[in-house]
């Protein structure tokens, strides 16, 4: 039995993202990369076992950052987080897989896409007060054999509270940030995609 239990997540072919133009590190055109992806015609669920070896396909992961009066949530993950290759690094990002348990009634459109950032979240984070976001980025890095089968959607939550717990024991050390501690003493171990958004989180307005 695949330690993924039989899990399916939704994915894209690697050759629709090369189509629409690859890049590595930091995307910000989101409205000529997103409307494609999300399109129900251009991505499918497929068995998570096959698709964490199998980089023709990329894995659509949103990933979620939290801001609350200029300082961002960060923590470090912990053994019990699903991806084994992150472990003890540290993260600003809050999301997983779209699964078929997200699907509404657009199948596999932007709602089902929302559905899971959503689920995500709750299963992860308890947050107080309202929390407006925006889509502000992709991720892609291909420097490694986690990003090569992933393609990350940066969120852009801001908090008009700073009460943020953890729902997990995979979030160690849960607590915001300012941009001094990301790009000083944290930023060496950072995973890569949080490194790429702490690089460029004044272009994320």
């Amino acid at each position: 039995m695949s330690k993924y239990n039989g899990e399916e997540i939704l994915v894209v072919n690697r050759a629709l993202f090369d189509e629409l133009g690859h890049f590595q590190g930091v995307n910000h055109n989101v409205e000529h990369y997103l409307p494609t992806l999300l399109d129900p015609a251009n991505n499918h669920f497929m068995d998570r076992a096959a698709a964490e070896d199998d980089p023709s396909f990329k894995q659509i992961i949103p990933y979620s950052l939290f801001r609350h009066e200029g300082r961002y949530l960060h923590y470090f993950r912990g053994k019990s987080g699903g991806e084994s290759r992150l472990h003890a690094q540290g993260s600003m990002g809050i999301g997983g897989h779209i699964n078929p348990i997200d699907t509404r009634e657009d199948h596999l459109g932007e709602a089902t896409y929302m559905a899971g950032v959503t689920r995500e979240i709750e299963e992860e984070l308890v947050l107080a007060g309202d929390h407006p976001h925006r889509v502000v980025a992709l991720l892609n890095d291909d420097s490694n054999s986690v990003g090569q089968v992933h393609l990350g959607i940066v969120h852009l939550f801001e908090l008009t509270s700073d009460q943020v717990s953890a729902n997990e024991d995979a979030l160690a050390d849960l607590q915001f940030r300012s941009l001094e501690e990301l790009r000083g003493p944290l930023y060496e171990g950072l995973e890569s995609w949080t490194r790429f958004c702490v690089d460029s989180l004044e272009q994320f307005g």
